[in-house]
């Protein structure tokens, strides 16, 4: 049985260096063959999962001499934190490997979202028409953009929104007026309903916790700009998904680039199906070839920490 077992998808040069030193079970797929992944627990010491494996009793329960478990990213909704505590394992996420492959996402969403009409006449180019009207769009420079969240994410973003000579407001109740952060990034404190009101483009980096759930519910949408823009990296839960598809229908808001989503993946007749002026992407913010290897290397090396060197 092996000293590691990584249930889904890890880059081949941490799977490698792991291999080095350690037993490895590696298999991108076992998170989909539940009761092979809990018979290969038995003598595992460390388990290496994404956002798919659901690291609860059950899971635990089978692996009696578990000592690590590494998240290969940053949220912890499918890992039961408590329980592994309560069982002395310790839980490793991926922290500060993808606030680049995030950030970059986010102001990339913000431009096509801008520039919104660019992307859905290329058949009309091609056929020979000429929809120049249709593609009228809105410079970065001349928007407010609104963050809920001002961590490490928030702060990346902010950062390259600056560059575009953006204003920028942030809500953040974990960070005082006064701290020389807002000043050494060029953002403004607000309240949640400043950013909301006031912002032309809203990004959200927020952990799920019971105070963020539905944090964007049907009555902070309604406090948004006509022709505001949302754009969710933050967790799944954060956002009330059906009010959100309800103001899109509405026009209550103007655009929405969403890449997570209270249920991943969506269901057939899902509350989008059909939503106008929605770009939906499957939770691939941090995924890059570069936050992949970042992140994968980290993990690794704080599994083999916790194992100890050498096996």
């Amino acid at each position: 049985m092996a000293d590691i077992v990584i249930s889904e998808f890890l880059d081949e040069e941490a799977v490698d260096r792991l291999s080095a030193d350690f037993d490895v079970y590696y298999d991108p797929d076992l998170v989909n063959r539940t009761e092979e992944l809990y018979a290969r627990l038995g003598d595992c010491r460390g388990l290496i999962v994404r956002n798919r494996t659901q690291v609860r009793p059950p899971l635990l329960d089978s692996a009696p001499n578990l000592i690590v478990v590494g998240r290969l990213g940053v949220g912890l909704d499918n890992i039961d934190v408590r329980a592994c505590e309560i069982r002395s394992i310790k839980v490793q996420p991926a922290r500060g490997t993808l606030e680049e492959s995030v950030s970059e996402y986010v102001m990339g969403a913000m431009l096509v979202m801008l520039r919104q009409a660019m992307y859905g006449v290329t058949e009309d180019v091609r056929a020979g028409n000429w929809p120049r009207r249709k593609v009228i769009g809105r410079e970065a420079k001349s928007q407010t953009l609104g963050l809920v969240g001002f961590g490490v994410i928030g702060r990346e973003v902010a950062k390259r929104a600056k560059a575009f000579g953006m204003r920028i407001l942030a809500y953040d109740p974990f960070i005082e007026d006064d701290d020389p952060l807002w000043t050494e990034y060029g953002v403004a404190p607000a309240t949640l309903d400043g950013v909301l009101t006031e912002a032309d483009v809203v990004s959200l980096s927020v952990p799920r916790t019971d105070g963020t759930h539905h944090l964007i519910d049907a009555d902070a949408l309604k406090k948004m700009k006509p022709d505001s823009m949302l754009i969710n990296t933050a967790r799944g839960g954060v956002v009330d998904d059906a009010a959100l598809a309800a103001a899109l229908r509405n026009g209550e808001i103007g655009n929405a680039f969403i890449d997570v989503f209270e249920e991943e993946p969506l269901a057939a007749g899902n509350v989008f199906e059909g939503v106008p002026n929605a770009v939906l992407t499957p939770h691939c913010a941090g995924l890059t070839q570069e936050a992949l290897l970042r992140s994968s290397l980290m993990i690794a090396e704080s599994v083999r920490d916790a194992l100890g060197p050498g096996g």
